[in-house]
């Protein structure tokens, strides 16, 4: 009997142990859920720098399709007075070598792009009727911001009235998390304040020229 009961003392846990294992598995579900959530961050930010790529691309196609329409207004009507550069914004009227914004919903229509204002105005929204992203504020607002800069080059000869470098850059309102500090769309990089954050800006270039 004393042998049984022996025996039977030695298959329990002691507090320690119990204690001990607590801890483990505490660390263990702390270290998981570490781990998800930052899954979690970058795959957010992922689909956000994702967007904003797909934004910036459009900003480059809405720049080439004003100069494409141009093209076809000068052919219609040779002595009408077009241009290959109407209403892109580099003339005295809209310097868009500091920035300026177009979307499909109203910068093709009127082939005219309006200036860039570093302010809430500059946010893109999606249109509920067609689905695009445009500046008309009826629809939904997004998080996302589009600056292009457009700038004559000269060629070889000096001339600058052939070509046109064009600069889209798309940010986003970046939260806080933890491992990053709250940065809002549009903010400048402070190494660099002609340039939008890295860490939440897409930035795509093209060179554009008058083959007309």
């Amino acid at each position: 009997m004393s042998q049984f009961s022996n025996s039977q003392k030695k298959e329990g846990f002691t507090l320690i142990e119990i204690i001990i294992a607590i801890f483990i598995l505490s660390v263990a579900i702390v270290g998981i859920f570490s781990a998800f959530s930052i899954v979690l961050i970058l795959t957010s930010d992922l689909a956000d720098r994702l967007t904003a790529t797909y934004l910036a691309q459009e900003g480059i196609e809405i720049v080439r399709n004003i100069r494409d329409t141009n093209w076809l207004n000068m052919d219609a009507n040779p002595d009408s007075g077009y241009t290959w550069v109407d209403g892109l914004g580099v003339d005295e009227f809209l310097n868009c070598d500091q920035g300026c914004k177009a979307d499909y919903t109203t910068g093709i229509k009127t082939s005219v792009m309006s200036p860039w204002t570093g302010t809430a105005a500059d946010y893109l929204y999606i249109n509920d009727i067609n689905g695009f992203y445009d500046y008309t504020q009826t629809g939904t607002k997004t998080k996302f911001k589009r600056k292009i800069i457009i700038t004559p080059l000269a060629d070889v000869g000096g001339n600058s009235d052939h070509i046109l470098k064009v600069i889209v850059e798309t940010s986003w309102d970046r939260k806080a998390t933890i491992l990053n500090d709250t940065i809002m769309a549009g903010s400048a990089d402070p190494a660099d304040s002609s340039k939008c954050d890295p860490s939440n800006c897409v930035t795509a270039e093209e060179m554009l020229y008058n083959w007309y």
